[in-house]
């Protein structure tokens, strides 16, 4: 394996011989790293951290450190990263904690721009992209595909649904809808069916049509959502994508976002 001389790894720790040790990267006892998997210069990892394939960390990054959680007591929790993800300069990824199932977890092919922190038992899907600057609090969920722009703050517990946009600078203080283009100013609100990631997501049209009327009942028609759901169901013919918005909808535990 390629481990430069100026970093200090731990015999204990568990590298794959594929896998590249830049200069003056810190490793712990507890982390595994995975085959190719390239950590490039001043990575800092540490506790219970697996890192799957094909990962490439860029300088200044730190992996698996402890929450800032003020209930935090130091109890073992892990960080589990899977495969073939970029994690850009100055992102922080925290372990998880005991309050959240002490599991911290990033799924495949994600993008994590510069400064994008990661809190405690936060998870994140596959094949997102988190802009520069993007902050999750603690025990958010991020589904697959979902895209946010630059310094959006998202709330703790919060939910971020699949092949959602959320525009640069937003607060999110409730669950995101799936197939969502939500932009937040002074006051957060949907702006109809991500059409453009629908479509590069190949949805056919009928459905993603579908998933605009959908939004229009819930957004514009004055209706309460249990009366909008009603008209969907009633109205819309029902596919996977509409019948997944409405399950999100019913399931969520902060409300979500009109």
């Amino acid at each position: 394996m390629s481990i430069h001389p100026t970093a200090i790894v731990s015999p204990r720790a568990t590298i794959h011989e594929t896998a590249e040790i830049g200069p003056y990267c810190v490793i712990g006892d507890e982390v595994t790293i995975g085959a190719r998997t390239r950590l490039m210069a001043h990575i800092f990892a540490e506790g219970v951290t697996v890192m799957g394939e094909d990962n490439l960390c860029y300088p200044y990054s730190t992996v698996g450190v402890a929450s800032q959680d003020r209930k935090y007591k130091g109890e073992s929790a892990e960080t589990i990263i899977g495969n073939g993800n970029t994690i850009r300069e100055f992102v922080t990824i925290h372990r998880g904690t005991q309050g959240g199932g002490l599991v911290t977890r990033i799924g495949d092919g994600n993008l994590l721009m510069a400064y994008v922190h990661v809190a405690h038992d936060v998870t994140i899907g596959n094949q997102t992209i988190l802009a520069n600057g993007v902050t999750f609090a603690g025990h958010v969920t991020i589904d697959d595909y979902a895209n946010i722009g630059a310094h959006s703050g998202v709330h703790q517990f919060c939910r971020v649904g699949r092949n959602s946009i959320i525009g640069g600078y937003s607060v999110v203080v409730q669950d995101v809808l799936p197939f969502s283009n939500t932009v937040s100013d002074r006051e957060i609100r949907v702006f109809g069916a991500n059409r453009i990631g629908l479509e590069r997501a190949g949805l056919s049209t009928e459905t993603i049509e579908g998933l605009q009327t959908a939004f229009r009942l819930l957004t514009r028609s004055g209706l309460n959502t249990s009366q909008a759901i009603e008209r969907i169901e009633a109205e819309i013919p029902e596919t996977p994508e509409l019948r997944e918005l409405i399950d999100f909808i019913r399931s969520s535990q902060r409300g979500v976002i009109k």
